[in-house]
């Protein structure tokens, strides 16, 4: 998953840091012939860095690693004639992990490692293990903090896959088998019947194909592009309430409520057994709730049994993401009431 936060923090920082070693040179040596040449090439590196940074996705692949070479090269250069720019390593460290394979990433965390303790020692007027071990640190603590924030994003990838499969296809899935399992049965004895069902099979698949590319692409539910919330779930059951005026909700909560609904009902289908089902979307002052009531066979709260546990947890997780909160309320026999809660 890709951390749009870090990268133009990155990037924030690069510039930040650039600036700030053009002040320090600038404080130190006064403004001369020597010190206008290494600003001036400090700008350059800026410039280019600018270029890659603003047409990052038309660069491509092979554009961007060209453009991370050229950055590296002029950086190089520049430290090694005003070492005060060699802390801009940091974030072109970052920019390396991003684009580079492992073994090629080691190269660079090397090159850059080495002209950091190099620049550190030419600054100083007398060596001490601080200007080798400082930057060897941090190094290390970079490479920690952008695997663990890679690791962390492919777990939250995976988690936000594994909500969209089971709230959206697995439900789909279920909804054909049920459609064909119909179709052959009435296959012998009513063909006009079992051909309905199967053009209704055929609906459902597209409406699949179609979840499928957009919760891929990271996009708001399919049901949700041309219609309101309302109509919306008012398609997803045949008993739906609305209670209180509609007004305005942002996509993202919109989505959520959506969702939320999808995989209560999914329950309800596969687990409860119910004749019934009863949705209410409530909009109320400050808060936005939605019910999903089932007089099904209920279930213990305290050992939830197969594929029940997942499901809730990750209608819990949606709402957490918004800022809601998942009440769950069944005793064995009586059925099952969702309720959601998202404050405004």
């Amino acid at each position: 998953m890709e951390r749009v936060w870090l990268n133009r923090a990155m990037h924030v920082g690069f510039f930040l840091l650039l600036v700030a070693s053009a002040s320090r040179l600038l404080v130190r040596h006064g403004l001369n012939a020597e010190s206008a040449v290494n600003v001036g090439l400090a700008g350059v590196v800026g410039l280019v860095y600018g270029v890659g940074v603003v047409f990052w996705r038309p660069l491509g692949q092979r554009g961007r690693l060209a453009w991370l070479v050229a950055v590296l090269l002029l950086w190089l250069v520049l430290v090694e004639l005003a070492p005060s720019f060699s802390w801009c390593a940091i974030p072109l460290f970052f920019v390396c992990l991003r684009l580079l394979s492992p073994p090629l990433t080691i190269v660079a965390a090397t090159v850059l490692t080495v002209a950091v303790i190099v620049a550190q020692i030419n600054l100083a007027d007398r060596f001490d293990p601080s200007q080798i071990l400082a930057p060897v640190a941090v190094a290390a603590m970079t490479v920690v903090i952008f695997w663990e924030l890679r690791r962390a994003g492919i777990l939250e990838e995976r988690e936000r896959l594994s909500r969209e499969i089971h709230d959206t296809l697995a439900q789909g899935l279920t909804s054909q088998r049920i459609l064909l399992q119909a179709a052959d049965r009435a296959w012998e004895g009513d063909p006009a019947l079992a051909r309905s069902y199967l053009r209704q099979a055929m609906t459902a698949t597209g409406e699949n194909l179609e979840e499928a590319r957009r919760f891929v692409r990271d996009l708001g539910p399919a049901d949700l592009a041309e219609r309101s919330l309302p109509d919306a779930l008012k398609a997803l059951c045949d008993d739906f309430r609305q209670e209180g005026a509609e007004y305005p909700l942002d996509d993202r909560t919109q989505a959520v409520l959506l969702r939320v609904a999808q995989g209560a009902l999914a329950n309800a289908r596969e687990h409860a057994h119910a004749s019934r089902v009863v949705v209410t979307l409530s909009y109320l002052e400050g808060e936005v709730t939605l019910d999903v009531f089932d007089d099904g066979v209920g279930f213990d709260q305290a050992a939830p049994g197969p594929g029940r546990g997942y499901g809730l947890r990750g209608m819990r997780d949606r709402l957490a993401e918004v800022g809601g909160t998942l009440v769950v309320e069944s005793v064995p026999g009586e059925g099952t009431a969702v309720a959601a809660r998202i404050p405004l």
